[in-house]
């Protein structure tokens, strides 16, 4: 794709990373993180964009595409994943960054966020959850605990045998294609279709949810409430850009309720998109980015 260049970086967190880089590289940083089941690709419409002002590195995540695929679920816990960011921005010799993150690599941008607010200039989140608000919404709303079933699929570790092949493309049509709104077809469809077939990948990629702490109750179950969500929570204290595809099917409205108080520097966009809003809605997602850095 034109616009960016992907280099290979080995990071001393002990993997290596396919990193898409586009801009001057002496500009601010801004670090765009993807989520599952993608790569730096999230991003195709928004890297040309930021380069104008910006240096823009937006990696292929541990376990996804042809980055490292280091074996056992423990190494795709969220402290590895935000090890990997900030060493990602080392090599690049960037103290401070802008940080933007979609699903899993929202998740890790609001932990980066709340835990190393001496690297984090400003945060912008497309579609991932809060971890407080995710973790109370699916104990206490039902529609999103319904909503975020697949989860458990997901943790299954008997279905990575059966996911080459057709059963692959079955799961890109069926379990991936659901929550898009727009149709996924020709050269983005075997991107996919390529980035998922990479040996190890799927059992990587699924590895980031096996390796979360967060609790997703059966529909029928009542197990012990978490004592966090009865307590304080550390606010987010950079100035925070949520931008909100309001036709996710995943990640229901709840997840913006009370928001405000755990990000009191808060902006909230709501964009015409499913949960791929990067892709779905660029326009819109590059306009709400362009005016809030401004």
């Amino acid at each position: 794709m034109a616009g960016f260049e992907l280099q290979r970086i080995a990071l001393p967190t002990g993997v290596e990373l396919d990193v898409a880089t586009a801009g001057d590289p002496a500009a601010p940083a801004i670090v765009l993180l993807h989520g599952f089941p993608e790569s730096h690709r999230t991003w195709r419409h928004q890297i040309p964009e930021l380069a104008k002002t910006h240096f823009v590195i937006a990696p292929d995540q541990r376990g996804f595409a042809r980055s490292s695929k280091p074996e056992g679920v423990a190494n795709y816990a969220p402290d590895k994943t935000v090890a990997d960011l900030l060493a990602l921005a080392d090599h690049f010799g960037k103290d401070r960054i802008v940080l933007v993150g979609h699903d899993w690599g929202g998740a890790i941008a609001w932990m980066a966020a709340l835990q190393h607010a001496d690297r984090v200039e400003r945060l912008i989140i497309v579609n991932a959850p809060h971890p407080f608000v995710f973790q109370k919404s699916l104990f206490d709303d039902m529609e999103q605990r319904k909503a975020s079933q697949y989860i458990r699929f997901f943790r299954d570790t008997s279905i990575d045998r059966g996911l080459t092949g057709k059963a692959l493309e079955g799961f890109f049509d069926s379990t991936f294609v659901k929550h898009v709104a727009t149709a996924i077809a020709g050269e983005d469809r075997a991107a996919y279709l390529d980035e998922w077939g990479q040996p190890g990948a799927m059992t990587a990629m699924l590895n980031w949810y096996r390796a979360s702490a967060i609790i997703v109750p059966a529909m029928d179950e009542t197990p012990e409430r978490p004592t966090f969500l009865d307590g304080p929570f550390p606010p987010v204290t950079q100035p925070t850009l949520v931008i909100w595809g309001v036709g996710d099917k995943a990640l229901l409205p709840v997840q913006l309720e009370g928001l405000d108080a755990l990000v009191p520097d808060l902006k909230v966009v709501k964009v015409d998109a499913g949960h791929f809003v990067p892709w779905e809605n660029p326009a819109a997602v590059n306009a709400a980015i362009r005016a809030w850095l401004a």
